[in-house]
């Protein structure tokens, strides 16, 4: 069921409410979560969400405008552009794993497409993205992603590079000219 879009969360005091101004629309933490992956472009975001192009330019536009993504041309290519989380945007990186951990609890034959572990050390992260040997929050520079026992045969170029073990934030793919 889509989100009404006469409804006005930023007329609420809640903070909830007006985080869900920005983030609250379908597909929307989709493209937080992979531009925390690594996922930079226009094109790679579109095949590997398999999200209709408009709705991904829509929503690509409304987290550059919140700055929750900054929107940079490459200096090789002037013409080609590039989505990168900003501070804001990786603030979110403790929601995105907490809600793919709620996932799984609500459906418990659920299988992790991923597992995150911090970098410094091996130890698998909390739900929290805490380190449990540590016990303190990573930063999702200090995130390594491995892929775990539900990660799926998806063939486009992008979910082959997630399958490989990676740092959070890392871009996926060298810039192309």
């Amino acid at each position: 069921m889509a989100l009404r879009k006469d409804y006005d969360y930023a007329a609420q005091e809640c903070s909830v409410a007006r985080a869900l101004e920005i983030i609250g629309e379908r597909w929307t933490l989709l493209v937080v979560r992979d531009a925390l992956y690594g996922v930079r472009r226009y094109n790679d975001f579109l095949v590997h969400l398999k999200i209709p192009r408009a709705v991904l330019a829509a929503r690509l536009q409304t987290l550059t405008e919140a700055g929750v993504l900054e929107k940079r041309r490459y200096q090789e290519a002037p013409t080609r552009e590039e989505y990168v989380p900003t501070e804001l945007g990786r603030a979110l990186w403790p929601t995105v794993r907490a809600l793919g951990v709620w996932g799984r609890a609500v459906n418990p034959d659920a299988r992790p497409m991923r597992t995150f572990h911090h970098a410094e050390c091996g130890t698998e992260l909390g739900t929290y993205g805490e380190c449990r040997a540590c016990g303190r929050v990573v930063d999702p520079e200090d995130v390594e992603m491995r892929p775990g026992v539900g990660l799926g045969p998806g063939e486009d170029p992008v979910s082959r590079a997630l399958r490989a073990p990676r740092r959070l934030l890392q871009p996926l793919f060298e810039r192309r000219v």
